[in-house]
Formats: structure tokens, C-alpha cells, sequence
């Protein structure tokens, strides 16, 4: 398939933005238990949830790039009985307000106490709001991750791995933000989620392996002898029909050279997971915050190269006939 920037952008935005707010609402949940010690509410609560608009409005924007007519993208929204893409639409804005409320709760102090339990813990507005935007912050790992994993013709996407990598990218590259946040506030949940980050980041990279490892090894159930009904050992294609390029050839196959596809590969792998965990190490072992920083950026930059491998690796069924232009 070929890359869209536009979508690039949105998952990995979005992702990183969903995975940052996990990270505050783990922080602040964990804080009520004793776990954790509290932040201020409006430095690091309020100030972090706008930080998250901001990467969901960035991705939010980036996605309109994509469209022919940007004025009609309301109608996206119509099919949400059986479109991912519709069920996406719907509950991207839900969890943008959402994350508003929360971090205009901490803003403005208005955070009265719902419950007291017997040990002393108080459940307040902010956990309650903080819990139903969690909710919908999984449901929109989901919705995006589904959008590819249920096309069964592209085999390379059609498996529950999709999903869980989507899952994982986001709240990985959101923790690893939070690091250099966290750093940046001067608070003590560096190290919480600086070794969180390193968690989620070899787990992506063990499930992110397998998918590499199944896709490798996936037998096509089209084939050129299935697609024009002769039964022999060596067909060669020698054009497509055509002198130049088409709509085909442009939306449904990278462009890329095989060296270029290969060498896309295995920089995602080094930048997303190998260097980036030896920033965040080093920088929680030196205290040096601008580490932490770069780590966020240096797996965001491969983020960006692995999601447009994932776009790329898929290879439509149609390339069997315009593979040759």
C-alpha cells in the first residue's frame, strides 16, 4: 500500500497523546493509593492534559490532509454501525473533550469529592472524568487499530497483532513523553514512568517482532496463476498494460526501491527501540533531562519510519497485476 503522510502523522499523534494521558492518569491514581507522591494540579495535571490536546488536535488536523473534500468529513461519521474508520471519527472528539474536562477540573480547582472510603481514599471529579477518558482512550486504540486489522485481504494487517502494536506504540511513546515531562516539572515519577517506557518499549518490540516474523512467512492466497486461471509453474509479467502510471499503481503500491523498503526496516527497529531505551536509561542514571527528551523524539522519528513500513508491507492484491510499470 502506499504511505499517506497524512495518516502517519495522525496515528503516531494521536498514539502518543493517548499513551501521554495514561501516563498522568496512572500517575494520579496512583498518587490517591500512596503509591506515588501528588503533583500540582495545574503544573503537571492541567498543564500535561493540554499538552495531550495539542497532540490530538496536531493529529486531528494531519488527517484532513488526507481527504478530497476536507468540507465534507462530517459525512465520515455516518457509517458507525460497521466502519472502524466512523467509529474512530466519533470517538476522537469524545476523548479530546474529555481530556479537556479533566484538565480544566485540575485548572480550576473545581474537584469536589465524590467518595471516601474507610483507608482514606477520597475519589474525587477528576478520577471519575480521568476513568471514562481511559475508557475511550482504549476504545480509540481499537477503533484505528481495527480499521487495518479487519481488511482480510491485506494478510500482512488481518491479525490481532495490529491492534496490540497500535496499543502499545501509543502508550509507549506516551510514557516516554511523560519521562521528559515529568523531568521538566522537576517531580519525582522520572524513574516511575522512565521504567514504565522501558517495559512498554520491549514489550512493542517482542510483539512488533512477531508480527515482522509472521508476516515473513505468510503464504498469499492470490497468486498470478489464480488471478488469470492458468495453471503453471512460470509466469512472467512484463507490463502492466500501460507506458505510465495510473491511480492504481500510485494509492495501492509504495514506490519505493527494494533497497530503500529494506533499509526502512531496520532503521525503525534501531530508532524505536535500541537507542531510545539507552537515552531514557542514561538520562534517569545521569539525571540529565535533555536525555529523556531526546528519547522521546529519537522513537518518534522511528515511529514515523515504522508506521510507514506498516503501510508499505501490505501488499494489495491488485499488485500482482501492476507490479511492472
Amino acid at each position: 500500500m502506499h504511505p499517506a503522510f497524512s495518516v502517519i502523522f495522525l496515528t503516531t499523534l494521536i498514539g502518543a497523546g493517548q499513551g501521554l494521558f495514561l501516563a498522568l492518569y496512572t500517575g494520579q491514581l496512583f498518587s490517591v493509593f500512596k503509591l506515588l507522591p501528588a503533583q500540582d494540579p495545574v503544573n503537571f495535571y492541567a498543564y500535561g492534559g493540554l499538552l495531550v490536546l495539542v497532540l490530538l488536535v496536531a493529529g486531528l488536523f494531519s488527517s484532513f490532509f488526507h481527504l478530497g473534500r476536507p468540507e465534507r468529513a462530517w459525512r465520515s461519521a455516518a457509517m458507525w454501525r460497521t466502519s472502524w474508520l466512523s467509529r474512530e471519527v466519533i470517538v476522537l472528539p469524545a476523548l479530546m473533550g474529555t481530556v479537556a474536562a479533566w484538565g480544566l477540573i485540575h485548572f480550576l480547582g473545581w474537584n469536589p469529592v465524590l467518595l471516601t472510603f474507610r483507608a482514606g481514599v477520597e475519589i474525587d471529579l477528576s478520577l471519575l472524568v480521568g476513568a471514562i477518558a481511559t475508557l475511550i482512550c482504549f476504545a480509540l486504540f481499537l477503533c484505528t487499530g481495527m480499521i487495518y486489522a479487519c481488511i482480510k485481504m491485506l494478510q500482512e494487517w488481518a491479525t490481532p497483532l495490529t491492534v496490540v502494536n497500535y496499543t502499545l506504540f501509543g502508550a509507549a511513546s506516551g510514557f516516554m513523553l511523560a519521562t521528559g515531562f515529568a523531568a521538566w516539572q522537576g517531580t519525582g515519577l522520572v524513574n516511575f514512568y522512565g521504567g514504565s517506557a522501558v517495559v512498554l518499549t520491549t514489550l512493542v518490540f517482542l510483539t512488533r517482532a512477531a508480527s515482522l516474523y509472521r508476516n515473513s512467512r505468510l503464504k498469499h492466497k492470490s497468486t498470478l496463476e489464480t488471478a488469470i486461471g492458468i495453471r503453471h509453474a512460470k509466469i512472467q509479467q512484463k507490463a502492466q498494460g500501460a507506458m505510465g502510471g495510473s491511480f492504481n499503481t500510485r494509492h495501492f503500491f509504495h514506490g519505493a526501491s527494494p533497497a530503500k523498503y529494506r533499509s526502512i526496516k531496520w532503521y525503525f527497529l534501531v530508532l524505536v527501540f535500541p537507542l531510545p531505551l539507552l537515552l531514557v536509561i542514561l538520562g534517569m542514571t545521569m539525571q540529565i533531562s535533555g536525555l529523556l527528551w531526546a528519547a522521546f523524539l529519537v522513537q518518534y522519528l522511528g515511529l514515523l519510519m515504522e508506521r510507514w513500513f506498516f503501510f508499505a508491507q501490505a501488499n494489495h492484491p491488485q499488485n500482482l497485476y501492476y507490479q511492472t510499470v
